[in-house]
This record gives structure tokens, sequence and C-alpha cells, in this order.
């Protein structure tokens, strides 16, 4: 693969491809905007994007960036795939499809995929944009996870830089597998950790419903616990009391099977990551 110039986005007025659109738009790369909902379309040009054909712009783009919705990835790199040029790179930005083997396949073209970490809840701050900046890609720092495996270190380095623009602005890109990337999401972070959050929140309205405490001193004492619970797990600032320890393995007999763990057999994998395709089964 020669040096990257030109970057193609399809689906650059959803809502990752206008995230990823609005850093690429500042960056030395020529850049090709495709969109083909007219409401996506008036999104792109209302930032002053050029809509661009796609069946003219991929043949001439060195990457290009799936910017659609998990379970149309198969379907819409049907008709890209095809048209790349010879050495470019498929970039996707969630590994389910490609570990699902979803993805059209070519010989002679190379295939990526680069998620965000998203800013870490430990990231120092220091700005009114930074604090605002949750999801990444505007203003607090984040990594990304990133799988290139037929790479080479130069390659990889080479579209390092591409992820650092889209995702930016970025610390560092972790290079995995795609097997290795799907564990980290769905696994790790969609599968116990935002199920957590959202259980977190459900836990916070029945507390209030059920023991009448006002709302707002039920939100300052777990937003604070949060905090002092993940810096205690994670960082050791301080241990749990042995009381916090006796309630904590109380909550583990009472909320968490025994056999939790399972989750990372990669059969568990193969069934989370075809629910969330909406197929009956990941081809291997």
């Amino acid at each position: 693969m020669s040096q990257i110039k030109t970057v193609s986005v399809i689906g650059a007025g959803g809502k990752m491809g206008m995230r990823i659109s609005a850093n690429l738009q500042r960056s030395d790369y020529q850049m090709f905007y495709c969109e083909s909902a007219p409401q996506g379309q008036q999104r792109v040009a209302a930032e002053g994007r050029e809509i661009s054909d796609a069946n003219s712009v991929v043949p001439l783009s060195d990457v290009v960036i799936l910017a659609v919705p998990d379970i149309v990835l198969g379907k819409v790199s049907e008709s890209v795939v095809p048209q790349m040029k010879s050495g470019a790179i498929l970039l996707t930005l969630d590994p389910a499809a490609a570990y699902a083997n979803l993805i059209a396949q070519r010989a002679d073209i190379e295939y990526a995929v680069a998620h965000p970490c998203h800013p870490s809840v430990f990231l120092e701050r220091y700005t009114k944009e930074e604090h605002a900046d949750a999801f990444g890609g505007v203003a607090a720092l984040q990594h990304v996870a990133a799988a290139y495996e037929a790479g080479s270190a130069e390659q990889k380095a080479e579209l390092s830089n591409v992820i650092k623009v889209m995702y930016g602005p970025v610390e560092q890109v972790h290079w995995v597998t795609v097997t290795q990337l799907a564990y980290l999401e769905p696994t790790l972070v969609e599968t116990v950790a935002c199920m957590v959050g959202a259980f977190m929140k459900e836990a916070l309205d029945e507390t209030v419903k059920h023991s009448g405490v006002p709302e707002e001193a039920a939100k300052a004492m777990l937003y604070g616990h949060i905090q002092i619970a993940l810096a205690v797990a994670f960082r050791a600032t301080n241990p749990f009391s042995d009381a916090c320890m006796i309630a904590m393995e109380y909550g583990r007999e009472k909320i968490v099977k025994p056999d939790w763990k399972q989750i990372f057999d990669q059969k568990e994998l193969d069934i989370v990551i075809a629910r969330m395709l909406k197929i009956d089964a990941i081809r291997r």
C-alpha cells in the first residue's frame, strides 16, 4: 500500500458518518462524502461538504470507510468492494460484521476495523469543551482499538494517521485481532459495562419508588459512589471497608449468576453477535 491520500466515507450523513466527517474535513486527505438518503444528504450539505457518487469515487480511494449500521454492512460491502482499487483498505467502525464474516471479500484489498474507546472516566479534563465531550471525537482525548491483521508495521502506522484524525483527539491506537476486538465490544463494554450502567439507573429508580427518598438525594448518593467504586476497584485509591465488602458479597449472591463468566466463551460471543446482527448464526 502506498501513502494514503484519498478517503471516501460511505454513509456520511449518518450519526457516525457525520462525527468522523467533521474531523476528516479538516484534514489534508482528499475527501469524498457519499450518502444515499435525502435527509442524510441535507445534513452533509449543511456542513459544507459536497456529496459524491460512490460509484465514481470508490475506485479512486485509498481508504473506504463504511459508516453504516452493522446490520447492513454486509449488503453495502457487496456493492462497494468490487469497485475498490487493488491495495485499498476497507475500514469498518465496529467488529461485529467482520467477526461474523459478513463483509464481501477480495484477495487484493485490505480490511480493517477501528472502534473508539471513548474518553476515559479517569480522564483529566480542563475545559468546558472537554467536559461536554462524553462520546469523544471533539475535544476530549480518547484511545482507539483497531484490527488490521494483514497489515505491516508501516501500513498500520499509515492507517493510524487516518484513525487518529477521524476519532481525534486520540492518544493511542491499540492493535488487536478482530476476535479480540469483538471481545472488547460487545462482550466487555456492552454485555457487561453498558448493562451495568443501565442496571444502576434501574436500581436508582427502584430506590426512589420503594423507599420514597427524594430523587435528588438518591442521585447525589449514587453518582458520588459510582466514582468511589470505580476509583477503588480500578485504581486502589483506598480499600473498600469491611462492611462494604460484606454488602458487595451479598449483592453478588442476589444479583450475579455464579456462571456469569461463560459470556467469554466464544460460542457465547457468537450468539450475542448473531443477535446484534439479526442473523441466525455467524459464518465460519
